[in-house]
Formats: structure tokens, C-alpha cells, sequence
């Protein structure tokens, strides 16, 4: 008996196949590589079916569960069948300025669907443009690419639906998400975890999985990174450090706030409390390939403290801890020497840590007591050195770092992980 998790990030999927145990016994990933637009949503597909199709016969025999996770806020308007009828908008699409002035006047004070990247955002922007009947289902990455597997599309997660207009008190859409949009076009927001069906027999025969292969409800990147760490315990955070970063902290209190990119999922009885930065890895690797940062991370003294000051986004536009379209990146005065400038790369990425941390105690959640680290960003030791400096709390490597194993996670345990 076996379950695989496939995550979908920025750059590339990733799938991880545990047994009953939790044991990892098969990862594998597919990169997107450049992609125009109208690409997005084909190779996304292609990586789904052949990420699955790859598993050597006697796991895909014995698959028992699904289950996806995706960028949140990355929105893709389709037909029955579907079929995109616009390129998808991704998670840091930050055009639907209108729309999410709309939302702020008609939405609950504070909630993250107003923001100008949120899905609710998108789903308007992209109603205007395709008419009334241009799309059957808006749906979020993950809802979509679920769809591919059952065939029965409709149904999206708690976590995924946030920024589409979920009520956290009454686990629906909110009351004036109908006044904005037809919520007969918006999924049906389910618990993480949750069955949603087995996978279609077409899809079965064409992958060579079982039909009894359940696909389970799934959630978004970042809270998937959250649960392959492990942690359980109100206080525990994690930051993913991918192509951008991301805070997450189990909080005994919810807060939000769209001024600063600050918002609560469900968890259960209790809150995962955090934001997304535009920030993160994808700014360094503007300047460096995996192999040069690596070798000039490790001549880096992290108990010293860079004087450089940078804000490094990879393009203007920030979501938190400042939620703010037009600001722009600082990536001077750039010394000559590149274990100096990588140096103040990571120290700045880590303020912008640290203040959002910082924020989020202000705003009224548990103080974070310890950060477990995920991502591609948590093998960088000079990195983490200076994080913890910055933080002033334990700063470890995550025993998972890949939300891959969290998808798998959910695959096998459904809601028991929010207990």
C-alpha cells in the first residue's frame, strides 16, 4: 500500500511515494524550464501524467491514495471538460488592480481575497475578459490538475479556497463572494484531506494505477511544506525557502491583514498564521547557479553581519510583510567581490524573515519559539546561521523539506493531520 504526493511549485513538480510507514520510497521531479504563457497549463498536465506514469509498475499497482498541492492564488478559468480557455494566471499575477479595489469595498474587512494577487482577484479580471459564458469552472492549480485525475471537477480545499473568498467561520464562500461572482463557477470548498474520488478508470488504464486509487482534497505549496516538517506544537513555524518565501506558524489566535500580507488558513482548532514574499531564491539565482552558490556560501561568515541592505525582489511588487504593487527592488551597490554580495543577499533575505516573524507576534499570534526550514533553501548552512542570528530562536533544517512528502502525507492520513 502506497501514496504519492506531487507538488507543484514556481519552477518544477515534484512526487514522493511513502509506504504505510511513512517511508520514502520513490521521488522523482520533471522541471519546467522557460515557459510562455499559453505553455502553463499543458506542461503542468504533462509533468501530472508522467510523474505518475513513471512509477514502476508495482507501486502503481498498489497506489492507494493522491494527493496536490499548488501555488496559491495561481487561477485557471475552464471549460467542462477542462479545458483552459485562458493561460493561467500564476500566484504573483498582479494585474486585477480593479477587481481587487471591488473586492476591498464589498469584502469582510482584513480578508486576503482583497488583495490584488488573490484568486477571487483573478477570477474577476478573467470573467470581464471571456464574458459569461467564456469559463464553466474557475478553479485554483491544484482543484484543476485533481480534475485531471477523477474527471470530476468542482471541489477545492479550505487552504486553496482562502483567497477565492472562504468564510473561515462558516467554511464556505462568503456572503458577498455571490455578490461579486457567480458561485455556481467557483468550486466547492471541502477539508484538506478529504476524498474527493477515485481515479477516473480512463485515467487509470492510460497511468496503470488501480482504480481504487483514492485522490484526497489537497492544499497549497507552502502548508504542504508546513506538513512534511512535522512539527505540531502552537509556536512551531516553518519558512520555505523556494523561489520566493514563505512563513508559516501554528498559532493558537488567527490574524489578517491585507495591508501587510498577513492571513490565516484553517488547521484544525487552531491557525496557521503567515504570508508569502515575493523575495526568495529566485533573485539568487538571477546571479548564481546552484554550484557557484554553493561554493560561495561556504566562504560566508554568518556570525558577521552584512552591511549591505538590499530589497531583493525580482521584480517590483511586494506582498509581505509590506503588501505593496509598486515596490521596487534594491539590488545596489553590488561590490566586487561575490561572496561580499551574496553575503548581503542572505542577510537581507533573512530581515525580511525576521520582520515577518516580527509581525505576526504584533498582530496577536503565538510567538514563534522555533523555525524548521524547507525548500531548496534549507540545505544553505551559512543561510540558516544568519537566520537563526536574526531570529534569535532555533533554526533547523526540517527532516522533509519537500512539500512533495507533505502531499504524500495527506494522501495517507486525510484530516487526521489537522488534529
Amino acid at each position: 500500500m502506497y501514496f504519492i504526493g506531487i507538488d507543484f511549485g514556481t519552477s518544477g513538480a515534484r512526487s514522493c511515494v511513502i509506504d504505510a510507514e511513512g517511508m520514502i520510497v520513490a521521488e522523482d521531479k520533471r522541471d519546467f524550464g522557460t515557459l510562455e504563457d499559453y505553455e502553463r497549463a499543458g506542461i503542468w498536465r504533462e509533468a501530472l501524467w508522467d510523474l505518475v506514469a513513471s512509477l514502476p509498475p508495482a507501486l502503481r499497482s498498489q497506489l492507494s491514495g493522491i494527493a496536490l498541492d499548488g501555488t496559491s492564488g495561481t487561477v485557471l478559468a475552464c471549460d467542462e471538460a477542462l479545458g483552459p480557455r485562458h493561460p493561467p494566471l500564476l500566484y504573483n499575477d498582479d494585474r486585477a488592480v480593479i477587481e481587487a479595489a471591488l473586492i476591498r469595498k464589498t469584502a469582510t474587512p482584513g480578508h486576503p481575497a482583497a488583495a490584488v494577487t488573490s484568486g477571487l482577484a483573478k477570477v474577476l479580471w478573467l470573467k470581464k475578459r471571456l464574458g459569461l459564458t467564456g469559463a464553466r469552472l474557475y478553479l485554483n492549480q491544484a482543484d484543476w490538475l485533481a480534475g485531471l485525475l477523477t474527471e470530476q471537477p468542482g471541489m477545492t480545499d479550505y487552504h486553496n479556497a482562502l483567497k477565492m473568498g472562504l468564510d473561515l467561520d462558516a467554511l464556505k464562500w462568503s456572503a458577498w463572494v455571490e455578490t461579486l461572482a457567480d458561485i455556481n463557477t467557483l468550486p466547492v470548498p471541502i477539508a484538506p484531506g478529504s476524498r474527493l474520488a477515485t481515479v477516473s478508470r480512463p485515467r487509470a488504464r492510460y497511468l496503470g494505477v488501480n482504480t481504487r486509487c483514492v485522490v484526497h482534497a489537497g492544499t497549497t505549496d507552502s502548508i504542504a511544506a508546513f506538513l512534511a516538517a512535522g512539527v505540531t506544537h502552537s509556536g512551531d513555524a516553518v519558512t520555505s525557502l523556494g523561489s520566493t518565501l514563505v512563513l508559516k506558524l501554528l498559532s493558537d489566535t488567527r490574524v489578517e491583514s491585507v495591508d501587510h500580507g498577513v492571513y490565516s488558513h484553517w488547521f484544525g482548532d487552531r491557525w496557521l498564521a503567515g504570508g508569502a514574499s515575493n523575495a526568495g531564491g529566485s533573485v539568487l539565482q538571477q546571479y548564481f547557479d546552484d554550484r557557484t552558490l554553493a561554493a560561495l556560501s561556504e566562504k560566508i561568515d554568518p556570525e558577521v553581519a552584512s552591511p549591505l541592505d538590499y530589497l531583493p525582489l525580482p521584480k517590483a511588487g511586494e506582498r509581505f510583510p509590506v503588501n505593496d504593487p509598486g515596490l521596487f527592488p534594491r539590488l545596489t551597490p553590488r561590490p566586487a567581490d561575490d561572496v561580499e554580495f551574496l553575503h548581503g543577499l542572505l542577510e537581507s533575505l533573512a530581515r525580511i524573515e525576521a520582520k515577518g516573524y516580527g509581525l505576526l507576534a504584533q498582530l496577536g499570534t503565538t510567538r514563534v519559539a522555533r523555525v524548521e526550514t524547507a525548500g531548496g533553501g534549507a540545505q544553505n548552512r551559512a543561510w540558516s546561521h544568519i537566520r537563526q542570528r536574526l531570529l534569535g530562536v532555533p533554526v533547523t533544517r526540517a527532516a522533509h523539506t519537500e512539500a512533495a512528502y507533505g502531499a504524500a502525507l495527506l494522501a495517507r492520513d486525510g484530516l487526521a493531520l489537522f488534529k
